[in-house]
Protein backbone atom coordinates (compact mmCIF):
# COMPACT_ATOMS: atom_id res chain seq x y z
CA UNK A 1 0.00 0.00 0.00
CA UNK A 2 1.53 3.47 -0.68
CA UNK A 3 0.17 6.31 1.28
CA UNK A 4 -0.09 9.78 -0.31
CA UNK A 5 0.48 12.76 2.35
CA UNK A 6 -0.09 16.04 0.97
CA UNK A 7 0.38 19.84 2.49
CA UNK A 8 -0.18 23.13 0.35
CA UNK A 9 1.21 26.87 0.12
CA UNK A 10 0.02 29.10 2.99
CA UNK A 11 -0.52 33.07 2.55
CA UNK A 12 -0.47 35.18 5.81
CA UNK A 13 -3.50 37.34 4.99
CA UNK A 14 -3.63 39.54 8.30
CA UNK A 15 -1.65 39.41 11.68
CA UNK A 16 1.94 38.38 10.46
CA UNK A 17 4.18 38.60 11.78
CA UNK A 18 3.20 38.83 15.39
CA UNK A 19 2.28 34.79 16.02
CA UNK A 20 5.92 34.33 16.93
CA UNK A 21 4.94 37.14 19.41
CA UNK A 22 1.97 36.07 20.86
CA UNK A 23 -0.22 37.65 19.15
CA UNK A 24 -3.12 36.96 16.73
CA UNK A 25 -3.51 35.86 12.83
CA UNK A 26 -5.55 35.52 9.93
CA UNK A 27 -4.16 33.04 7.13
CA UNK A 28 -5.29 30.91 3.93
CA UNK A 29 -4.31 27.77 2.28
CA UNK A 30 -2.97 28.08 -1.38
CA UNK A 31 -3.80 25.13 -3.12
CA UNK A 32 -2.34 26.56 -6.33
CA UNK A 33 0.64 24.81 -5.07
CA UNK A 34 1.58 22.34 -2.46
CA UNK A 35 4.48 19.39 -1.52
CA UNK A 36 3.65 15.86 -1.64
CA UNK A 37 4.81 12.96 -0.16
CA UNK A 38 4.42 9.22 -0.94
CA UNK A 39 5.76 6.77 1.63
CA UNK A 40 5.47 2.57 1.33
CA UNK A 41 6.59 -0.61 2.73
CA UNK A 42 10.27 -1.52 2.13
CA UNK A 43 13.08 -4.02 3.72
CA UNK A 44 15.24 -0.50 4.17
CA UNK A 45 14.09 2.99 5.44
CA UNK A 46 15.17 5.09 2.38
CA UNK A 47 14.81 8.57 2.01
CA UNK A 48 14.67 9.21 -2.08
CA UNK A 49 16.46 12.36 -3.29
CA UNK A 50 15.05 14.70 -5.48
CA UNK A 51 17.17 16.67 -8.20
CA UNK A 52 17.58 19.40 -5.56
CA UNK A 53 19.11 17.22 -3.12
CA UNK A 54 21.84 15.71 -5.33
CA UNK A 55 25.47 16.95 -5.61
CA UNK A 56 25.82 16.51 -9.59
CA UNK A 57 25.68 19.38 -11.57
CA UNK A 58 26.14 19.92 -15.63
CA UNK A 59 28.70 22.70 -14.72
CA UNK A 60 29.96 25.40 -12.02
CA UNK A 61 27.30 27.84 -13.02
CA UNK A 62 24.45 24.87 -12.21
CA UNK A 63 26.17 24.73 -9.12
CA UNK A 64 25.47 28.10 -8.33
CA UNK A 65 22.52 28.47 -9.69
CA UNK A 66 21.49 25.90 -7.92
CA UNK A 67 22.45 27.72 -4.50
CA UNK A 68 21.16 30.48 -5.10
CA UNK A 69 17.82 29.06 -5.83
CA UNK A 70 17.72 26.13 -2.86
CA UNK A 71 20.51 26.97 -0.61
CA UNK A 72 23.09 24.28 0.91
CA UNK A 73 20.51 21.70 1.81
CA UNK A 74 17.44 20.14 0.22
CA UNK A 75 14.43 19.01 1.60
CA UNK A 76 15.66 15.48 2.38
CA UNK A 77 17.03 16.92 5.58
CA UNK A 78 13.43 18.01 6.34
CA UNK A 79 12.39 14.66 6.17
CA UNK A 80 15.07 13.24 8.01
CA UNK A 81 14.26 15.82 10.68
CA UNK A 82 10.72 15.13 10.60
CA UNK A 83 10.95 11.17 10.83
CA UNK A 84 13.71 12.28 14.08
CA UNK A 85 11.09 14.16 15.87
CA UNK A 86 7.82 11.83 15.20
CA UNK A 87 10.00 8.84 16.55
CA UNK A 88 10.84 11.22 19.77
CA UNK A 89 7.30 12.24 20.00
CA UNK A 90 5.90 9.11 19.83
CA UNK A 91 8.58 7.99 22.73
CA UNK A 92 8.15 10.45 25.06
CA UNK A 93 4.22 9.31 24.46
CA UNK A 94 5.32 5.79 25.03
CA UNK A 95 3.62 4.97 21.90
CA UNK A 96 5.22 1.79 20.25
CA UNK A 97 6.27 2.22 17.24
CA UNK A 98 6.11 -1.32 14.37
CA UNK A 99 9.63 -2.20 12.99
CA UNK A 100 8.61 -1.88 9.54
CA UNK A 101 10.57 0.09 7.33
CA UNK A 102 9.73 2.62 4.82
CA UNK A 103 10.37 4.26 1.66
CA UNK A 104 9.56 8.01 1.57
CA UNK A 105 9.62 10.09 -1.65
CA UNK A 106 9.03 14.04 -1.67
CA UNK A 107 7.65 16.43 -4.93
CA UNK A 108 7.22 20.27 -4.13
CA UNK A 109 5.68 22.68 -6.38
CA UNK A 110 5.75 25.64 -4.18
CA UNK A 111 7.87 28.65 -5.20
CA UNK A 112 10.89 28.40 -3.02
CA UNK A 113 12.22 31.60 -0.86
CA UNK A 114 9.52 33.76 -1.59
CA UNK A 115 7.48 33.10 1.66
CA UNK A 116 4.65 30.51 1.12
CA UNK A 117 5.61 27.71 3.43
CA UNK A 118 7.65 25.32 1.23
CA UNK A 119 9.33 23.63 3.75
CA UNK A 120 6.85 23.31 6.57
CA UNK A 121 4.33 21.65 3.79
CA UNK A 122 7.28 18.98 3.03
CA UNK A 123 7.29 18.44 7.12
CA UNK A 124 3.60 18.63 7.55
CA UNK A 125 3.03 16.09 4.95
CA UNK A 126 5.58 13.87 5.78
CA UNK A 127 4.37 14.02 9.71
CA UNK A 128 1.04 13.12 8.61
CA UNK A 129 2.09 10.40 6.40
CA UNK A 130 3.99 8.69 9.47
CA UNK A 131 0.90 9.19 11.37
CA UNK A 132 -0.68 6.41 8.95
CA UNK A 133 1.71 4.05 8.45
CA UNK A 134 2.44 3.83 12.15
CA UNK A 135 -0.85 4.12 12.99
CA UNK A 136 -0.64 7.17 15.88
CA UNK A 137 -3.03 10.15 15.98
CA UNK A 138 -2.21 13.29 16.87
CA UNK A 139 -4.31 16.04 17.43
CA UNK A 140 -5.12 19.30 14.95
CA UNK A 141 -4.45 20.91 18.02
CA UNK A 142 -0.79 19.80 18.43
CA UNK A 143 -0.36 18.46 15.25
CA UNK A 144 1.14 22.74 14.34
CA UNK A 145 3.44 22.15 17.34
CA UNK A 146 5.15 19.27 16.63
CA UNK A 147 5.94 20.38 13.13
CA UNK A 148 7.15 22.98 14.14
CA UNK A 149 9.60 21.57 16.41
CA UNK A 150 11.29 20.32 13.75
CA UNK A 151 12.19 23.19 12.30
CA UNK A 152 13.18 25.05 15.66
CA UNK A 153 14.49 22.24 17.69
CA UNK A 154 16.17 20.53 14.80
CA UNK A 155 17.16 22.88 12.09
CA UNK A 156 17.88 25.95 14.35
CA UNK A 157 14.96 27.45 11.90
CA UNK A 158 13.06 30.37 13.78
CA UNK A 159 9.43 29.99 13.09
CA UNK A 160 6.07 30.54 14.55
CA UNK A 161 3.03 28.87 14.98
CA UNK A 162 1.09 30.16 11.72
CA UNK A 163 1.88 28.49 9.11
CA UNK A 164 2.07 24.98 10.72
CA UNK A 165 -2.09 25.60 11.73
CA UNK A 166 -2.86 26.57 8.12
CA UNK A 167 -1.13 23.43 6.81
CA UNK A 168 -3.13 21.07 9.21
CA UNK A 169 -6.53 22.86 9.62
CA UNK A 170 -6.67 24.54 5.93
CA UNK A 171 -9.12 26.60 4.39
CA UNK A 172 -9.31 30.20 6.08
CA UNK A 173 -8.28 30.40 10.09
CA UNK A 174 -7.80 33.14 12.07
CA UNK A 175 -5.45 32.50 15.26
CA UNK A 176 -4.89 33.65 19.03
CA UNK A 177 -1.44 32.80 20.18
CA UNK A 178 -2.30 34.87 23.36
CA UNK A 179 0.41 34.28 26.11
CA UNK A 180 -1.82 33.01 28.68
CA UNK A 181 -3.74 30.74 25.91
CA UNK A 182 -0.46 29.33 24.66
CA UNK A 183 0.82 28.74 28.33
CA UNK A 184 -2.60 27.00 29.77
CA UNK A 185 -3.24 24.71 26.81
CA UNK A 186 0.17 24.48 24.90
CA UNK A 187 -1.20 25.93 21.65
CA UNK A 188 -3.48 28.55 20.84
CA UNK A 189 -7.26 29.00 19.66
CA UNK A 190 -8.07 28.46 15.98
CA UNK A 191 -11.27 29.21 14.40
CA UNK A 192 -12.17 28.74 10.95
CA UNK A 193 -13.68 31.29 8.75
CA UNK A 194 -15.53 30.59 5.67
CA UNK A 195 -13.77 31.17 2.47
CA UNK A 196 -16.22 32.29 0.75
CA UNK A 197 -16.43 35.16 2.86
CA UNK A 198 -13.15 36.63 1.99
CA UNK A 199 -13.15 39.20 -1.04
CA UNK A 200 -11.52 39.04 -4.27
CA UNK A 201 -7.28 38.08 -3.71
CA UNK A 202 -4.31 38.04 -5.48
CA UNK A 203 -0.69 36.54 -4.71
CA UNK A 204 2.10 38.00 -6.85
CA UNK A 205 5.58 36.23 -6.18
CA UNK A 206 8.69 36.95 -7.64
CA UNK A 207 10.05 34.55 -10.16
CA UNK A 208 13.38 35.46 -10.18
CA UNK A 209 14.64 34.10 -6.61
CA UNK A 210 18.70 33.77 -8.00
CA UNK A 211 18.62 37.71 -8.48
CA UNK A 212 16.49 38.31 -4.93
CA UNK A 213 18.99 40.40 -3.33
CA UNK A 214 18.68 38.18 -0.18
CA UNK A 215 17.37 38.22 3.27
CA UNK A 216 17.90 41.74 5.01
CA UNK A 217 18.99 41.40 8.98
CA UNK A 218 16.21 42.07 11.22
CA UNK A 219 17.01 42.33 15.35
CA UNK A 220 13.46 42.19 16.19
CA UNK A 221 13.29 38.88 17.88
CA UNK A 222 16.40 40.63 20.06
CA UNK A 223 14.41 43.70 20.61
CA UNK A 224 11.18 42.01 21.71
CA UNK A 225 12.81 40.03 24.19
CA UNK A 226 14.42 42.82 25.73
CA UNK A 227 11.29 44.59 25.90
CA UNK A 228 11.83 47.46 23.31
CA UNK A 229 8.54 49.20 23.81
CA UNK A 230 8.55 49.88 19.82
CA UNK A 231 8.64 46.50 19.11
CA UNK A 232 6.04 45.33 21.51
CA UNK A 233 4.07 48.00 20.78
CA UNK A 234 4.31 47.42 17.08
CA UNK A 235 3.50 43.78 17.32
CA UNK A 236 0.76 44.14 19.60
CA UNK A 237 -1.23 46.66 16.51
CA UNK A 238 0.03 44.35 14.15
CA UNK A 239 -1.84 41.84 16.21
CA UNK A 240 -4.77 44.16 16.94
CA UNK A 241 -4.96 44.17 12.89
CA UNK A 242 -6.37 40.29 12.83
CA UNK A 243 -8.93 40.72 15.26
CA UNK A 244 -10.10 43.93 13.58
CA UNK A 245 -9.94 41.98 9.97
CA UNK A 246 -11.70 39.10 11.58
CA UNK A 247 -14.85 41.53 12.04
CA UNK A 248 -14.46 43.14 8.78
CA UNK A 249 -14.41 39.74 6.92
CA UNK A 250 -17.36 38.64 9.00
CA UNK A 251 -19.53 41.88 8.44
CA UNK A 252 -18.83 41.88 4.70
CA UNK A 253 -16.65 45.37 4.71
CA UNK A 254 -13.98 44.60 2.14
CA UNK A 255 -12.81 48.09 1.97
CA UNK A 256 -12.13 47.92 5.80
CA UNK A 257 -9.98 45.12 5.44
CA UNK A 258 -8.15 46.20 2.58
CA UNK A 259 -7.20 49.23 4.68
CA UNK A 260 -5.97 46.37 7.35
CA UNK A 261 -4.39 44.39 5.01
CA UNK A 262 -2.28 47.82 4.01
CA UNK A 263 -1.97 48.92 7.62
CA UNK A 264 -0.40 45.58 8.60
CA UNK A 265 2.49 46.53 6.22
CA UNK A 266 3.06 49.96 7.34
CA UNK A 267 3.39 48.72 10.38
CA UNK A 268 5.76 46.40 10.03
CA UNK A 269 8.06 48.14 8.17
CA UNK A 270 8.56 50.34 11.42
CA UNK A 271 10.39 47.62 12.72
CA UNK A 272 11.90 45.49 10.40
CA UNK A 273 14.22 46.20 8.01
CA UNK A 274 12.69 45.41 4.12
CA UNK A 275 14.42 45.38 0.80
CA UNK A 276 14.15 47.14 -2.26
CA UNK A 277 13.28 43.86 -4.03
CA UNK A 278 10.43 43.56 -1.94
CA UNK A 279 9.79 47.11 -1.32
CA UNK A 280 8.97 47.61 -5.23
CA UNK A 281 6.75 44.51 -5.26
CA UNK A 282 4.15 46.48 -2.61
CA UNK A 283 4.28 50.21 -4.28
CA UNK A 284 3.74 48.02 -7.94
CA UNK A 285 0.20 46.95 -6.16
CA UNK A 286 -0.90 50.16 -4.29
CA UNK A 287 -0.51 51.78 -7.23
CA UNK A 288 -2.84 49.67 -9.27
CA UNK A 289 -5.39 49.97 -6.37
CA UNK A 290 -4.55 47.10 -4.80
CA UNK A 291 -4.13 46.53 -0.97
CA UNK A 292 -0.72 44.38 -0.29
CA UNK A 293 1.41 43.09 2.46
CA UNK A 294 3.58 39.99 2.36
CA UNK A 295 2.66 36.75 2.40
CA UNK A 296 5.08 35.88 4.93
CA UNK A 297 9.15 36.96 5.55
CA UNK A 298 9.16 38.48 1.95
CA UNK A 299 9.01 37.79 -1.98
CA UNK A 300 5.60 37.48 -1.97
CA UNK A 301 2.49 39.47 -1.74
CA UNK A 302 -0.59 39.41 -0.65
CA UNK A 303 -3.96 41.95 -1.14
CA UNK A 304 -7.30 42.60 -2.33
CA UNK A 305 -8.51 43.85 -5.65
CA UNK A 306 -11.53 45.42 -6.31
CA UNK A 307 -12.38 44.52 -10.62
CA UNK A 308 -10.54 42.56 -13.67
CA UNK A 309 -9.05 45.88 -14.59
CA UNK A 310 -6.90 46.58 -11.54
CA UNK A 311 -5.99 42.70 -11.58
CA UNK A 312 -4.73 43.81 -15.41
CA UNK A 313 -2.69 46.27 -13.86
CA UNK A 314 -1.18 43.98 -11.53
CA UNK A 315 -0.33 41.27 -14.17
CA UNK A 316 1.28 43.82 -16.05
CA UNK A 317 2.93 45.74 -13.19
CA UNK A 318 4.20 42.52 -11.79
CA UNK A 319 5.79 41.49 -14.82
CA UNK A 320 8.11 44.37 -14.94
CA UNK A 321 9.35 43.14 -12.31
CA UNK A 322 9.84 39.31 -12.77
CA UNK A 323 6.90 38.71 -10.77
CA UNK A 324 3.89 36.52 -11.00
CA UNK A 325 0.69 36.90 -10.33
CA UNK A 326 -2.10 34.13 -9.28
CA UNK A 327 -5.81 34.23 -7.86
CA UNK A 328 -5.64 31.68 -4.72
CA UNK A 329 -7.57 28.42 -4.63
CA UNK A 330 -8.42 28.23 -1.37
CA UNK A 331 -11.40 25.52 -0.72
Amino acid sequence: MIIESRAYARAGLLGNPSDGYFGKTISIVVRNFGAHVSLYESPELHIEQQLEDQNIFRNIYQLVESVDLTGYYGGDRLIKAAIKKFCEYCDKKSIRLHGKNFTIRYRSSIPRQVGLAGSSAIITATIKALMEFYGVEVSKEHLPNLVLSVETEELGINAGLQDRVIQTYEGCVFMDFEKDIMESQGHGNYESIDPMLLPKLYIAYKTNLGKVSGAVFNDVKARFLEGESLVVDTLGEIGQVAADGKKAILDGNHDHLAKLINKNFDLRAKIFNISDSNYELVKAARKCGASAKFTGSGGSIIGTYKNDETLRCLIINMQNLNARVIKPFIN
